[in-house]
């Protein structure tokens, strides 16, 4: 366990227990990552917000999982915010930050001055575990309601999970003295201790009516469970965002009545999984009559990635399933076979 006082903040993830309420949370502070993942597009303010915020949910939730490879929210809706997604990568080994990278679709001459959660529409959340090779990936979904996507994460692990949870989150840009604008982002979850392990196969997929905390905790545990939200009701926007009271300082000013337990905090930085190999993976369904399609005036085919903005370029007769040339353009099937190709 480290001390409290000792604990850098930026782009951090600080697990923490209330040993007097049996709840267990993280303290996530997001600085260079977030500033990382959204200069790299012009996103309008709205659209910014909502990668903010599900960035945010990804390196709380990413950490409460037994992860060997990556957490995945997604978003999906009918309003001019068409598609948010944010990935959360297991660190590789003990002293290795974890990996965070998200991203937005949307479409610009539909945004207006509503909320930003109302610019998605109607659509879901979802929540997909992918432990790697030889697993079987899971996934969670749940409506988009309650006018917020921390809400839908709740709705998720209500229903699915059968555990109340809390987020409380914050973002925007921020300017130090001396120093450029850029984006900042925090915020603090709170769950119930589980009875036993949960297991994501057992999910639902959020359909029905909706599981509230009240649904599922009783006697002392509701108690305890409705004085941390209260105490977390608090908590004010620079609290949250920093960068002058750090996530110890803040869980001390909430509960320090609860008597908050810190433990070991996680690095995460942006990182993309995007690879060359991986890219004409994806290409490989289509067939030559497509690639043709793709391909430009020069003769290549180029992929961009919407998460880190990697160029990649490639020989076409190198692509689909149709392809008559590997990835190192060598006549796939031997010289005959290629030359007829050609």
């Amino acid at each position: 366990m480290s001390m409290i006082n000792q604990i850098a903040w930026d782009d951090t993830v600080l697990p923490f227990q209330l040993d007097r309420s049996s709840i267990r949370g993280r303290v996530a502070r997001l600085d260079g990552v977030l500033d990382h993942i959204l200069s790299r597009h012009d996103y309008p303010p709205v659209v910014g917000a909502l990668v903010a915020e599900l960035a945010l949910l990804t390196a709380l939730i990413g950490p409460t999982v037994k992860l060997r490879w990556k957490l995945s929210l997604q978003v999906r809706g009918s309003g001019a915010a068409r598609t948010i997604a944010a990935d959360y990568y297991a660190p590789e080994a003990d002293d290795r930050p974890a990996r965070i990278r998200a991203w937005a679709s949307f479409d610009r001459e539909r945004l207006d001055d509503r909320p930003p959660f109302e610019q998605i529409g109607e659509g879901y959340f979802a929540i997909l575990i992918d432990q790697g090779p030889g697993s079987q990936p899971y996934q969670g979904i749940t409506p988009l309601a309650g006018g917020s996507l921390s809400s839908c994460a709740q709705t998720y692990f209500a229903q699915s999970e059968q555990l109340p949870t809390r987020f409380q989150l914050a973002s925007g840009r921020s300017q130090l003295s001396g120093q450029p604008e850029h984006w900042r982002a925090g915020g603090v979850m709170l769950q119930t201790l589980p009875a036993r392990p949960a297991d994501p196969a057992e999910g639902g997929s959020g359909e029905g009516g909706l599981i509230e905390a009240a649904d599922i905790l009783q006697g002392a545990e509701s108690e305890d469970w409705n004085r941390a939200n209260l105490l977390l009701d608090t908590v004010e926007t620079l609290e949250l965002i920093g960068p002058t009271v750090g996530p110890t300082d803040l869980l001390l000013r909430l509960f320090h009545e609860e008597t908050p337990r810190v433990f070991d905090a996680q690095r995460v930085e942006f990182g993309c999984s995007c690879t060359s190999d991986r890219v004409r993976d994806t290409l490989a369904i289509y067939s030559a009559k497509d690639i043709a399609h793709m391909t430009t005036d020069e003769g290549i085919v180029t992929a961009d990635c919407q998460f880190c903005g990697a160029h990649y370029e490639f020989d076409p007769q190198s692509l689909g399933f149709e392809a008559t040339r590997d990835a190192e353009g060598r006549p796939i099937g031997g010289e005959a076979s290629g030359r007829a190709a050609e």
